[in-house]
């Protein structure tokens, strides 16, 4: 079907977008109020943005820590759901919902942001049931599926890809209250996980993660395989905090047990000093994971959609933005502090 056969929506000639003029703290980013919505080419699709969650990401390219990765000005964003717009090619009918990330998105071009973005076309999942999951009675909303492609896209790479859960498996996550650590609870436990255990800085967080999905909490010290012991060991481990606590990780698996290393909300990159002979014990294998937007189109998220509608699965939701409120949001963001995923609404 060709656009030209579709229904039009009115699309606006200027829309709010949030402009990242040069790396600086959260003030630095300005919101436009009429900014040129963007014209699709043909191989191309317009979204409508409804929400868009934070990254980490986001916030290390806000500050220059992306180098020549990012230029500036950009409308930052790796990721957003919305409604189509427009589809030149006729791939997508106008108000279908969308979800786009990665793939250059808020880096490469300008991202979510904004009410309205250009994303080239394979790179956008269109929701089966979108309009029932999300719009329709008790449908999750914007602000939940808002928080969900990329979140649930590493959870969910992190646990199937490179750990390799299995039925009945325990797991260790490191850096359980982070938006990815207690989705990637949620997500196991649905998925038939067996005991699963969680890190925080802090015993208050416990009523968090157990609600969550997390059998145990341990308070994280950086000697967790000591409080483990030999007979606490995991079979998995997924470490969100980094290299600033891999190597204790490496000691809380069972023998042909695996680490994957995703996140690093310690803010450090790399050892000062690794020996792989010394900090990889005998049988324990170490690997990472790294999601791009295939990986995004891979994840089942009409699934996780449902399983949240019909309360099987929690997405924690820790603060709610307005797109006018971005530099409020990037700062909460800094505090590390929200208690679960921060969404902005548009």
């Amino acid at each position: 079907m060709s656009s030209s056969n579709q229904p039009q929506i009115p699309i606006p000639t200027t829309m709010k977008a949030v402009l990242c003029p040069q790396p600086g703290p959260p003030s630095v980013l300005q919101l436009i109020p009429d900014y040129p919505v963007p014209v699709p080419p043909s191989t191309q699709t317009l979204i409508k943005i409804h929400a868009f969650g934070l990254n980490r990401s986001e916030l290390f390219t806000r500050r220059g820590d992306s180098g020549p990765a990012v230029s500036f000005p950009r409308i930052l964003g790796i990721e957003c759901v919305g409604t189509v717009a427009l589809s030149p090619s006729g791939k997508f009918h106008p108000g279908d919902v969308v979800v786009t990330a990665m793939g250059g998105l808020g880096r490469k071009f300008d991202g979510g942001y904004a009410e309205y973005t250009c994303v080239p076309e394979g790179q956008v999942l269109r929701l089966e049931r979108g309009k029932e999951l999300v719009m329709g009675e008790g449908g999750v909303g914007w602000e939940v599926l808002g928080a969900m492609p990329e979140m649930c896209q590493t959870a969910w790479g992190s646990l199937f890809r490179s750990l390799r859960l299995g039925e009945g498996e325990s797991l260790l996550v490191r850096g359980g209250t982070t938006s990815v650590g207690l989705a990637a609870a949620a997500i196991a436990k649905a998925n038939g996980a067996g005991r699963v255990v969680g890190t925080s800085r802090s015993l208050s967080k416990e009523g968090l993660l157990k609600g969550n999905g997390f059998d145990e909490v341990v308070v994280d010290d950086g000697a967790v395989a000591v409080k483990l012991g030999e007979g606490g060991k995991v079979d998995k481990v997924l470490e969100l905090v980094g290299v600033t606590t891999l190597g204790d990780s490496l000691k809380c698996v069972k023998e042909g047990g695996i680490v994957c290393m995703t996140g690093i909300v310690g803010n450090k990159w790399a050892f000062d000093e690794f020996k792989p002979m010394e900090h990889i014990p005998t049988t324990v294998c170490l690997t990472s994971y790294a999601g791009g937007n295939e990986d995004v189109l891979a994840t089942p998220l009409d699934k996780l959609c449902r399983e949240v509608k019909e309360g099987r699965m929690k997405v924690q939701i820790g603060k709610v933005f307005k797109i006018d409120d971005i530099v409020k949001a990037h700062e909460a963001m800094e505090e590390n502090k929200a208690g679960g995923k921060i969404v902005v609404l548009t």
